[in-house]
């Protein structure tokens, strides 16, 4: 079942890549000055992952979530649009396939966003969440 639910998750994502052409940006958005953020969330299958997106950003959003949670899914539109319109890279854990990760930070119910600035969760925030009140976060420790 896991394996299945994996496949289906790689078929999701690289539509979504194909369907704006954004895959080819995204390998490229690093330049001279670092790292840049991804205009569009981060899927994450594991710790080491994980820990790669923290310490290559400053400021990082990560959206624990499950496929089956109705909050999750009426949060991805807000994720997305604070993923393409700030600063912050955005990053997706999914729970069901990252069970010990999500253990490691807490997390008890999803949607769970954990905000990190320079390498540190600085902020936890659970259940649905307004764009506004995550613009407001990320800038507060940006």
């Amino acid at each position: 079942m896991t394996e299945e639910i994996e496949e289906i998750r790689r078929q999701k994502i690289e539509e979504l890549r194909n369907r704006d052409g954004t895959e080819a940006a995204d390998e490229a958005a690093t330049d001279e000055t670092g790292p840049q953020s991804p205009s569009e969330p981060v899927p994450v299958g594991g710790e080491a992952e994980l820990n790669d997106i923290v310490s290559e950003h400053d400021v990082v959003l990560i959206d624990f979530y499950a496929d089956w949670c109705g909050p999750c899914q009426m949060l991805e539109p807000v994720v997305e649009t604070v993923a393409a319109e700030t600063d912050a890279t955005v990053a997706k854990v999914d729970v069901d396939a990252n069970q010990g990760l999500a253990a490691d930070y807490g997390v008890r119910g999803v949607p769970t966003l954990v905000l990190f600035a320079d390498g540190e969760p600085v902020e936890q925030l659970v259940g649905m969440q307004d764009e506004a009140r995550l613009r407001s976060a990320i800038e507060e420790h940006a």
